[in-house]
């Protein structure tokens, strides 16, 4: 199976600072191809960088930019590594776009060179799905699940959930 995996930043992608007058953490390489290259594997991995921001910084543009992206790869399956901020944004944003791929973001609540990091969990989840899902779409792989992307919010403590029946799915 071939997978495209598009780098966009957020915490999945940030290490420690490169100087020592900095504090805030940095956006690097991009932890897909780590995890990917850490395990055995049946898939046919193709890398790339859409962007590297922090997930709040991410405009318009560039979600049109990851959109256009995905919409002229020759991959059919594609993993989208994002911010949790505003995955469920960009998502929704690129499923008005999307109609014959099969799209799956995901990231982390830590970054990847953590040893508690739930990146290779997250990244694990949205690769699995991949080979079982066949219905173009747009999903988010985060906290165990895998859902469309209408069909997820985030709730306070920042673990995505499915939304109920009485709750309404955010607005395209």
């Amino acid at each position: 199976m071939k997978i495209l995996f598009v780098q966009t930043g957020g915490t999945i992608d940030k290490d420690y600072p490169r100087t020592t007058k900095g504090y805030a953490f940095e956006i690097g390489e991009a932890a897909a191809k780590r995890i990917v290259d850490q395990v055995h594997h049946s898939i046919e991995p193709h890398f790339t960088t859409a962007f590297q921001k922090d997930s709040l910084e991410i405009t318009d543009a560039d979600r049109q930019l990851l959109s256009d992206l995905v919409q002229d790869s020759e991959c059919d399956k594609i993993v989208v590594t994002h911010g949790t901020d505003t995955m469920i944004e960009t998502a929704c944003f690129l499923c008005k776009h999307n109609s014959h791929k099969v799209v799956i973001f995901t990231g982390s609540h830590r970054p990847q060179k953590f040893t508690d990091s739930d990146a290779g969990f997250n990244l694990g989840a949205a690769v699995g799905a991949l080979s079982c899902i066949n219905q173009p779409g747009i999903y988010i792989a985060m906290s165990g699940r895998v859902l469309p992307c209408h069909q997820v919010n985030r709730d306070s403590s920042g673990r995505f959930q499915e939304i109920d029946s009485t709750q309404q799915p955010l607005s395209n």
